[in-house]
């Protein structure tokens, strides 16, 4: 989502938000009130499982969380055993929101929950300057500590999902994963062992992916849902079809696009009757600058709950109820201008499934 506020402070208040120094409580306040309030803005969204809040870089705050790597001139390289940092190895965000649980369930009169998020070990791996094909296993083994240090769950709320974030995988041709290598088995143990923590606690496994022309991650017999990019081929396909049958998974339906500047220039094209002769990047330019300057309201370029009701009829309608339990944004909306324009796409989304449950086809 994007910030607004003291990040510098936000982020100093995410590393001490379990020091008891005195001198370093009001910045971890601060983050904890960004963290809380920004929970409760989704939720009043009508997203029914928001995502913990994720303000900082995916990356970074899971590296932060790991010892026996440094980070130098060219990436990441290994400087001992990796592992968690700390023995219970708590997101910031997430503790947060288990700390001030009860405040939740007072403000909002219910109970909630929550969908956490990590960065998978191939994404992480991808900032190495050397893998071997054990990489995987190592990063895997602290990630899923670090996961099942963070399902939470009390009278207030818990944890309903974890997502494993996989945005590099299956983008570049990557030898590593061949068919029949080390490297490529090695990331499946390691997605596994993460995935059945997390189902060990009742709790719901999601895969996140930007690419899905690799269908390794069907082999993940822990993992429940995929999801992926608004007209990704995993929503249009018969492979797909085939793979949610013969694997008994779910998808999580992806109804709006989150990049802006490609809900910009869809908006621009959809008004041009001159595309060819077009300049769409320099008129993407002109309207951010123009949303910089107030002269134009961001709203205008989120889709219509309308067109996101559309396209989750058509995901549902091609297979079937009881295969897409979950709908919801594509990915993070960080390329928002604000975080109130933020927060209507997703209300906008929370609109669309409501209409849809209404009028199921």
């Amino acid at each position: 989502m994007p910030f607004a506020g003291d990040f510098e402070k936000f982020s100093d208040g995410a590393s001490h938000l379990v020091s008891t120094d005195r001198s370093l409580r009001d910045s971890s306040e601060y983050f904890e009130r960004k963290i809380i309030e920004s929970f409760l803005s989704k939720l009043e969204a009508g997203i029914d499982i928001p995502n913990y809040p994720q303000f900082r870089d995916m990356n970074k705050m899971f590296f932060e969380m790991m010892d026996g790597i440094e980070r130098l001139k060219g990436g990441y390289v290994e400087t001992g055993v990796i592992s968690q940092r700390s023995s219970k190895a708590e997101i910031p965000e997430v503790l947060a929101l288990r700390r001030n649980s009860k405040e939740i369930y007072e403000r909002t009169g219910g109970t909630f929950r929550v969908k956490i998020c990590i960065t998978g070990p191939y994404t992480l791996s991808s900032f190495f300057r050397y893998r071997d094909p054990e990489i995987y296993g190592r990063l895997g083994d602290a990630l899923s500590k670090i996961a099942d240090g963070n399902m939470f769950d009390d009278k207030h709320g818990g944890v309903r999902i974890l997502a494993v974030d996989e945005p590099v995988f299956g983008s570049k041709d990557d030898p590593q994963m061949d068919v029949g290598s080390a490297g490529r088995e090695n990331l499946l143990q390691s997605w596994e062992g993460i995935c059945r923590k997390a189902r060990q606690k009742g709790v719901e496994t999601c895969f996140h992916l930007h690419s899905t022309t690799d269908e390794l991650v069907w082999q993940v017999d822990s993992l429940r849902i995929v999801e992926s990019h608004v007209g990704d081929p995993l929503y249009s396909t018969e492979s797909t079809k085939r793979l949610l049958e013969s694997t008994d998974k779910m998808l999580k339906a992806s109804i709006c696009i989150t990049i802006f500047d490609k809900l910009i220039e869809k908006h621009v094209l959809s008004r041009s009757k001159d595309i060819e002769k077009m300049d769409i990047t320099g008129k993407i330019g002109q309207v951010w600058e123009e949303i910089r300057e107030g002269k134009t309201v961001p709203d205008t370029f989120i889709e219509d709950a309308e067109t996101m009701e559309r396209r989750l009829r058509e995901i549902v309608g091609r297979f079937g109820s009881e295969r897409v339990p979950y709908a919801g944004s594509e990915c993070g909306l960080r390329s928002f201008p604000t975080y109130e324009c933020a927060v209507e796409c997703l209300r906008r989304a929370s609109t669309a499934t409501k209409v849809f449950d209404r009028r199921p086809p």
